[in-house]
Protein backbone atom coordinates (compact mmCIF):
# COMPACT_ATOMS: atom_id res chain seq x y z
CA UNK A 1 0.00 0.00 0.00
CA UNK A 2 1.07 3.38 -1.00
CA UNK A 3 0.00 6.44 1.14
CA UNK A 4 1.78 9.68 1.79
CA UNK A 5 0.51 10.74 5.55
CA UNK A 6 1.06 13.74 8.06
CA UNK A 7 -0.39 15.37 11.11
CA UNK A 8 -0.71 18.70 12.51
CA UNK A 9 -1.61 20.24 15.54
CA UNK A 10 -1.21 24.09 16.58
CA UNK A 11 -2.35 25.91 19.44
CA UNK A 12 -3.82 28.65 17.74
CA UNK A 13 -5.22 31.11 20.48
CA UNK A 14 -5.70 29.16 23.41
CA UNK A 15 -3.97 28.66 26.43
CA UNK A 16 -3.58 25.32 26.27
CA UNK A 17 -4.02 22.94 23.17
CA UNK A 18 -6.76 20.21 23.90
CA UNK A 19 -6.30 18.34 20.90
CA UNK A 20 -4.55 14.92 19.59
CA UNK A 21 -4.07 14.09 16.58
CA UNK A 22 -2.31 10.50 15.20
CA UNK A 23 -1.43 8.97 12.48
CA UNK A 24 -0.91 5.28 12.95
CA UNK A 25 0.50 2.72 10.30
CA UNK A 26 0.30 -0.92 9.80
CA UNK A 27 1.78 -2.97 6.28
CA UNK A 28 -1.95 -3.23 5.01
CA UNK A 29 -3.75 0.33 6.81
CA UNK A 30 -3.72 3.05 8.07
CA UNK A 31 -5.87 4.84 10.56
CA UNK A 32 -5.92 8.74 10.50
CA UNK A 33 -7.40 9.77 13.99
CA UNK A 34 -8.43 13.52 15.07
CA UNK A 35 -9.76 13.95 18.91
CA UNK A 36 -10.59 17.15 20.30
CA UNK A 37 -10.86 18.08 24.21
CA UNK A 38 -14.29 20.40 24.50
CA UNK A 39 -13.21 23.54 25.62
CA UNK A 40 -14.43 24.22 28.87
CA UNK A 41 -15.02 21.16 30.12
CA UNK A 42 -12.05 20.07 33.02
CA UNK A 43 -9.73 17.54 31.67
CA UNK A 44 -10.54 18.00 27.67
CA UNK A 45 -6.61 17.72 26.94
CA UNK A 46 -6.90 14.58 28.85
CA UNK A 47 -9.75 12.99 27.07
CA UNK A 48 -8.31 13.62 24.42
CA UNK A 49 -5.19 12.13 25.20
CA UNK A 50 -6.87 9.03 26.18
CA UNK A 51 -9.14 8.94 23.05
CA UNK A 52 -6.15 8.30 20.85
CA UNK A 53 -4.37 6.17 23.15
CA UNK A 54 -7.46 3.97 23.11
CA UNK A 55 -8.13 4.01 19.63
CA UNK A 56 -4.39 3.79 18.47
CA UNK A 57 -3.90 1.09 20.73
CA UNK A 58 -6.99 -1.28 19.20
CA UNK A 59 -5.46 -0.62 16.07
CA UNK A 60 -1.75 -1.94 16.78
CA UNK A 61 -3.52 -4.90 18.52
CA UNK A 62 -5.85 -5.71 15.48
CA UNK A 63 -4.42 -8.05 12.41
CA UNK A 64 -4.40 -5.65 9.28
CA UNK A 65 -6.32 -6.31 7.04
CA UNK A 66 -9.52 -5.87 9.51
CA UNK A 67 -11.53 -8.56 8.72
CA UNK A 68 -14.51 -5.94 9.77
CA UNK A 69 -13.41 -2.65 9.53
CA UNK A 70 -16.78 -1.29 10.32
CA UNK A 71 -17.41 -3.06 13.46
CA UNK A 72 -13.50 -2.17 14.40
CA UNK A 73 -14.56 1.49 14.18
CA UNK A 74 -17.68 0.92 15.77
CA UNK A 75 -16.28 -0.94 18.80
CA UNK A 76 -13.33 1.21 19.14
CA UNK A 77 -15.24 4.35 19.45
CA UNK A 78 -17.10 2.83 22.05
CA UNK A 79 -13.85 1.98 24.15
CA UNK A 80 -12.31 5.11 23.83
CA UNK A 81 -15.88 6.38 25.20
CA UNK A 82 -16.22 5.07 28.07
CA UNK A 83 -12.60 5.37 28.93
CA UNK A 84 -13.36 8.92 28.80
CA UNK A 85 -16.08 8.24 31.03
CA UNK A 86 -14.36 6.62 33.52
CA UNK A 87 -12.31 9.76 34.08
CA UNK A 88 -15.54 11.62 35.07
CA UNK A 89 -16.24 9.37 37.86
CA UNK A 90 -17.08 11.47 41.14
CA UNK A 91 -16.56 14.75 39.07
CA UNK A 92 -19.80 16.90 38.78
CA UNK A 93 -21.52 16.22 35.17
CA UNK A 94 -20.69 19.57 33.64
CA UNK A 95 -17.03 18.83 34.90
CA UNK A 96 -16.67 15.84 33.24
CA UNK A 97 -13.96 15.53 30.22
CA UNK A 98 -15.60 15.22 27.57
CA UNK A 99 -14.00 15.10 23.51
CA UNK A 100 -15.15 15.02 19.58
CA UNK A 101 -13.31 12.75 17.74
CA UNK A 102 -12.74 11.45 13.91
CA UNK A 103 -11.04 8.08 12.39
CA UNK A 104 -10.66 7.23 9.07
CA UNK A 105 -9.54 3.70 8.47
CA UNK A 106 -7.60 2.84 4.55
CA UNK A 107 -7.42 -0.45 3.74
CA UNK A 108 -7.63 -2.97 0.55
CA UNK A 109 -8.32 0.74 -1.80
CA UNK A 110 -11.25 2.23 0.61
CA UNK A 111 -11.91 4.28 3.06
CA UNK A 112 -14.28 3.66 6.07
CA UNK A 113 -15.30 6.64 8.07
CA UNK A 114 -16.21 6.74 11.93
CA UNK A 115 -17.09 10.05 13.74
CA UNK A 116 -18.56 12.10 17.03
CA UNK A 117 -19.50 15.66 17.69
CA UNK A 118 -18.55 17.82 14.79
CA UNK A 119 -15.15 16.94 14.39
CA UNK A 120 -14.97 16.19 10.37
CA UNK A 121 -13.45 13.81 7.61
CA UNK A 122 -12.99 15.21 4.38
CA UNK A 123 -12.68 12.98 0.90
CA UNK A 124 -11.17 14.77 -1.86
CA UNK A 125 -11.10 14.18 -5.59
CA UNK A 126 -9.57 16.22 -8.29
CA UNK A 127 -9.54 19.55 -6.25
CA UNK A 128 -12.92 19.16 -5.16
CA UNK A 129 -14.76 18.06 -1.94
CA UNK A 130 -16.14 14.15 -2.86
CA UNK A 131 -17.61 13.77 0.17
CA UNK A 132 -17.53 14.79 4.01
CA UNK A 133 -18.64 13.98 7.32
CA UNK A 134 -22.04 15.75 8.55
CA UNK A 135 -21.66 17.08 12.17
CA UNK A 136 -23.64 16.32 15.18
CA UNK A 137 -24.40 19.58 16.45
CA UNK A 138 -27.57 21.61 16.83
CA UNK A 139 -26.77 23.71 13.70
CA UNK A 140 -26.46 20.50 11.71
CA UNK A 141 -29.98 19.93 12.89
CA UNK A 142 -31.88 23.08 11.90
CA UNK A 143 -29.80 22.81 8.34
CA UNK A 144 -31.23 18.90 7.76
CA UNK A 145 -34.62 20.30 8.66
CA UNK A 146 -34.41 23.51 6.61
CA UNK A 147 -34.72 26.30 9.33
CA UNK A 148 -31.26 27.83 8.51
CA UNK A 149 -29.30 28.25 5.66
CA UNK A 150 -25.42 27.02 5.43
CA UNK A 151 -24.43 30.65 5.19
CA UNK A 152 -26.24 31.22 8.36
CA UNK A 153 -24.46 28.67 10.19
CA UNK A 154 -20.79 30.99 11.11
CA UNK A 155 -23.34 33.62 13.16
CA UNK A 156 -25.81 31.56 14.71
CA UNK A 157 -25.68 31.49 18.64
CA UNK A 158 -25.58 28.05 18.82
CA UNK A 159 -23.01 26.94 16.04
CA UNK A 160 -20.73 25.35 19.02
CA UNK A 161 -23.36 22.88 20.78
CA UNK A 162 -22.79 19.36 19.86
CA UNK A 163 -25.55 16.93 20.07
CA UNK A 164 -23.29 13.98 21.27
CA UNK A 165 -19.44 13.92 22.37
CA UNK A 166 -17.29 10.87 23.56
CA UNK A 167 -17.15 10.51 27.75
CA UNK A 168 -20.01 12.39 30.34
CA UNK A 169 -22.05 9.47 30.94
CA UNK A 170 -21.57 6.12 30.32
CA UNK A 171 -24.68 6.19 28.02
CA UNK A 172 -23.31 5.27 23.75
CA UNK A 173 -23.19 8.57 22.18
CA UNK A 174 -24.87 8.62 18.96
CA UNK A 175 -21.78 8.26 16.98
CA UNK A 176 -21.95 7.73 12.96
CA UNK A 177 -19.99 4.79 11.19
CA UNK A 178 -19.66 5.32 7.75
CA UNK A 179 -20.24 3.06 4.66
CA UNK A 180 -17.28 1.99 2.47
CA UNK A 181 -15.59 4.33 -0.20
CA UNK A 182 -13.47 3.14 -3.05
CA UNK A 183 -10.22 5.57 -2.79
CA UNK A 184 -8.67 6.59 -6.92
CA UNK A 185 -5.20 6.86 -6.93
CA UNK A 186 -4.22 11.17 -6.04
CA UNK A 187 -7.52 10.43 -4.07
CA UNK A 188 -6.61 12.32 -0.57
CA UNK A 189 -8.76 11.42 3.21
CA UNK A 190 -8.28 14.06 5.95
CA UNK A 191 -9.53 14.18 10.08
CA UNK A 192 -10.07 17.29 11.35
CA UNK A 193 -11.02 19.24 14.56
CA UNK A 194 -13.82 22.02 13.95
CA UNK A 195 -10.86 24.65 15.21
CA UNK A 196 -9.67 23.56 11.71
CA UNK A 197 -12.87 23.43 9.34
CA UNK A 198 -14.31 26.48 10.94
CA UNK A 199 -12.13 28.74 9.84
CA UNK A 200 -11.92 27.66 6.16
CA UNK A 201 -14.65 27.75 3.35
CA UNK A 202 -15.00 24.75 1.28
CA UNK A 203 -12.56 25.96 -1.60
CA UNK A 204 -9.93 26.21 1.11
CA UNK A 205 -10.56 22.65 2.16
CA UNK A 206 -10.56 22.06 -1.49
CA UNK A 207 -6.94 22.97 -2.08
CA UNK A 208 -5.68 20.43 0.47
CA UNK A 209 -2.63 18.43 -1.86
CA UNK A 210 -3.86 20.16 -5.03
CA UNK A 211 -1.37 20.18 -7.84
CA UNK A 212 0.54 17.02 -6.05
CA UNK A 213 1.38 19.78 -2.59
CA UNK A 214 3.06 17.63 0.21
CA UNK A 215 0.85 16.61 2.50
CA UNK A 216 2.79 17.74 4.93
CA UNK A 217 2.72 21.30 3.46
CA UNK A 218 -0.28 21.16 2.62
CA UNK A 219 -1.64 20.43 6.08
CA UNK A 220 0.38 23.36 7.76
CA UNK A 221 -0.74 26.13 5.23
CA UNK A 222 -4.18 25.56 5.68
CA UNK A 223 -4.16 25.35 9.64
CA UNK A 224 -2.53 28.36 9.75
CA UNK A 225 -4.87 30.08 7.55
CA UNK A 226 -7.48 28.82 9.45
CA UNK A 227 -5.69 30.68 12.49
CA UNK A 228 -5.47 33.63 10.69
CA UNK A 229 -8.87 33.92 9.30
CA UNK A 230 -10.50 33.01 13.06
CA UNK A 231 -8.56 35.89 14.73
CA UNK A 232 -7.01 36.15 17.78
CA UNK A 233 -9.41 33.82 19.65
CA UNK A 234 -8.78 31.01 17.26
CA UNK A 235 -9.36 27.51 18.58
CA UNK A 236 -6.84 25.07 18.65
CA UNK A 237 -6.52 23.73 14.93
CA UNK A 238 -5.38 20.06 14.19
CA UNK A 239 -5.68 17.56 11.40
CA UNK A 240 -3.92 14.31 10.12
CA UNK A 241 -4.53 13.66 6.21
CA UNK A 242 -3.12 10.85 3.58
CA UNK A 243 -2.91 10.75 -0.32
CA UNK A 244 -3.81 7.42 -1.62
CA UNK A 245 -1.09 6.32 -4.12
CA UNK A 246 -2.44 2.98 -5.27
Amino acid sequence: MKVECAELSLIGGRKENQDRVAVARADDSVLLIAVDGMGGHAGGARAAAVAVETIGDSFRRATAPLFDPLGFLHLTVGRAHVRIAQLGVGVKMEDRPRATCAICLVQDGTAFFAHVGDSRIYHLRERAIHDRTRDHSHVELLLQEGLITEAEIPDHPMRNFVECCLGGSYALPGMTVGSARRLSPGDLVMVCTDGFWSGLDDADVATFGAGGEPVDISLRRLAEQAVRNSGPYSDNTSAAGLRWLG
